[in-house]
């Protein structure tokens, strides 16, 4: 969550942009407040158990993100979070099953399916490339928000553009790539504290 809100915030302005083209442009300033606000309410009561981190979270999202922003990532993330339970660590596959979960949850709340333009169609491959690494969980989320750009907006606030919406990169498409390149960033960085660690050990 903490690499997740540093990445907010470094592409915020991006994000509102984007936001600009076809919705608000809100998107990017009301991330920043929201994930701002995470990184705060973690920091004051640092939960134990990953499950019990993304609920928390999404709590803070849904309270403080204006917009369909807040509601949408805030399910995604306290349905995650749910079905982690209360496990002080959960495996690679545990967390693939649980964001599949939470990424149904995004589905049905939002009524939209991939190639709709929305955050779907970057998390739905995003998550589908968990079963190969995390790294290609956020280089398929990033080619999914690419691949937005020729589509026609069949929800959300860009849905009323019609064919306007067409040239336009899907801002909440973007956000979500963002939230699964800070997952692949941060199980990279885990991956290699392991690694010399090991080292340490043989040593």
């Amino acid at each position: 969550m903490a690499t997740a809100a540093t990445a907010v915030e470094r592409e915020a302005d991006r994000l509102t942009e984007l936001d600009s083209a076809i919705g608000d442009a809100d998107h990017g300033s009301n991330l920043l407040r929201g994930f701002t606000a995470v990184r705060a309410a973690l920091e004051e009561h640092p939960p134990a158990a990953p499950g019990a981190v993304l609920q928390l979270a999404g709590r803070t999202l849904i309270s403080t993100v204006g917009g369909a922003s807040g509601p949408l990532y805030g399910t995604l993330l306290r349905r995650t979070g749910k079905e982690l339970g209360e496990d002080a660590e959960v495996s690679d596959e545990e967390l693939r099953k649980a964001l599949y979960a939470g990424v149904g949850a995004v589905a049905q709340l939002g009524g939209a399916a991939p190639g709709d333009k929305t955050m779907l169609d970057a998390l739905v491959p995003g998550v589908a490339g968990l079963s190969t690494s995390y790294r290609a969980a956020g280089e398929a989320a990033e080619n999914g928000a690419r691949a937005t750009v020729p589509l026609r907006a069949r929800k959300g606030r860009a849905s009323y553009l019609g064919e306007r919406s067409v040239g336009h990169q899907d801002p909440g498409a973007t956000s979500a790539a963002l939230l699964l390149g800070a997952l692949a960033d941060t199980a990279e960085r885990g991956d290699a504290t392991d690694t010399a660690a090991a080292g340490d050990g043989a040593r």
